[in-house]
C-alpha cells in the first residue's frame, strides 16, 4: 500500500510487516535533504511511530551527525547505559556492543530512567551480510494484546530493575554514569531514585522501581513502556544464563527485572511478553545508507542476531520526563 503523508510518499506500514518507508530523492547533500523534509518525516513518525528512509546514502559519522542535527533538537548524553557504546562528538553513538549471535529483544531505550529520549535516530553505514535488522513494535498494540490481569498487576506495582555493575559484563560504572567517582555516582543515584550498595570488591548494585505502562506525552495513548523482558534473566540464552549465575550468583546478575513488589518474574511471563512482541513486529533488513526514526515511547525496537560487519550509529533526542507521562506508580527504589 502507498499513500501520501505531507510531502512524502510512504510505503508499507506496521500492517504490512515492515516499518513505513520513504524513498529519499537524494542530491548528494543528505543534511540539506533532511532539513527540507524534517517536518514531513516527523509527521510520518507522529502518525505511524517510525519511518525508514532509504536512498539517503549516509556514509560516515560526520555526515550522519549533521543529518541528525537537522531532524531533531536536544541530542542527549546517555546515562545508565546497559551496554557500552563508542561515543562520537555531539551526542552521536555506536549501537550498543552486544554479542552478534545474541538478539537484543524489544525494548524502549532508557525506559528505566526518569528522563528518556522521545526520539531515537538510527543510521546504517555498513549492513551485515545476514540478519541484524532493527525491528519495531507498536506499544499500544502490544499493551492491548497482553493479558489484562498481567498488565493490571504491572500498572499497580510497576517493575523493578536490579543491576550489578562489574568490568566484565555490560556497561561499567564509568560508562553508565559518566564517572567512576563514588561521590558523583551516589549523588546521581539519590537524584534519580536509585537505591545503591557498594560491594567489597568495588562493584555497585542498584535497584529502581518504575512504571510499566505510561501515557504518550503528546497523544495520551497508553503504552507498554519498559524493558521488563529484555533485561530479565529468562530472555538470556540458557547457556549464557547458566554461566552468569555460576559466576555471579542468582542475586548478582549484571541486570534482572522483577515485579514492582520484588517478586520474581517467571520464565512463562517473559516468554509471553516476547511472543506478543514477535506477533506485532515489523522488520526490514538494513541497507547501507539507511536512516530510521523511531518514537521511543510509542514504539519499541530490537536488534536481530547478525553475521558480518554491521555499523549502525545512534542518537537519542528530545528528552521526555517520566513525570510527564502519567506514571502509574510512585518513583521509589524499593
Amino acid at each position: 500500500m502507498s499513500f501520501t503523508s505531507t510531502a512524502l510518499l510512504v510505503d508499507g506500514g506496521m500492517n504490512s510487516g515492515a516499518p513505513p518507508q520513504v524513498r529519499a530523492e537524494a542530491t548528494g547533500d543528505a543534511p540539506a535533504w533532511a532539513a527540507e523534509h524534517r517536518d514531513a518525516l516527523r509527521a510520518v513518525v507522529a502518525e505511524h511511530g517510525s519511518v525508514l528512509v532509504r536512498g539517503l546514502g549516509l556514509r560516515d559519522a560526520a555526515e550522519t551527525g549533521a543529518v541528525f542535527s537537522k531532524l531533531a533538537t536536544g541530542l542527549m548524553i546517555e546515562r545508565e547505559a546497559f551496554a557500552p557504546r563508542q561515543a562520537y562528538p555531539d551526542g552521536l553513538y555506536s549501537s550498543s556492543k552486544w554479542p552478534p549471535n545474541q538478539p537484543m529483544c524489544m525494548h524502549h531505550e532508557l525506559s528505566y530512567t526518569l528522563e528518556f529520549p522521545g526520539l531515537m535516530m538510527f543510521a546504517c553505514l555498513s549492513a551485515p551480510t545476514d540478519g541484524g535488522a532493527t525491528p519495531v513494535a507498536d506499544s499500544p498494540t502490544v499493551l492491548d494484546a497482553l493479558p489484562t490481569e498481567l498488565t493490571e498487576r504491572f500498572e499497580r506495582e510497576g517493575w523493578l530493575l536490579t543491576r550489578s555493575y562489574n568490568d566484565e559484563i555490560g556497561a561499567s560504572i564509568a560508562e553508565a554514569f559518566g564517572t567512576d567517582d563514588r561521590g558523583a555516582v551516589e549523588r546521581y543515584c539519590r537524584a534519580n531514585a536509585i537505591a545503591f550498595e557498594w560491594q567489597p570488591d568495588g562493584g555497585l548494585r542498584t535497584r529502581q522501581r518504575r512504571s510499566a505502562v505510561v501515557r504518550h506525552p503528546v497523544t495520551g495513548r497508553r503504552c507498554w513502556f519498559n524493558q521488563i523482558a529484555f533485561l530479565n534473566e529468562w530472555t538470556m540464552a540458557p547457556e549464557v544464563h547458566e554461566y552468569l549465575v555460576d559466576v555471579y550468583g542468582a542475586d548478582g546478575l549484571p541486570f534482572n527485572t522483577r515485579f514492582g513488589n520484588g517478586d520474581p518474574i517467571g520464565e512463562d511471563v517473559v516468554q509471553l511478553l516476547n511472543s506478543v512482541y514477535e506477533a506485532n513486529t515489523a522488520r526490514e533488513p538494513w541497507q547501507a545508507g539507511d536512516l530510521m526514526l523511531v518514537d521511543n515511547v510509542r514504539t519499541a525496537h530490537s536488534r536481530e542476531p547478525f553475521e558480518g560487519p554491521r555499523e549502525v550509529l545512534v542518537a537519542m533526542a528530545e528528552p521526555v520526563r517520566l513525570a510527564d507521562c502519567s506514571p502509574t506508580v510512585e518513583v521509589t527504589t524499593r
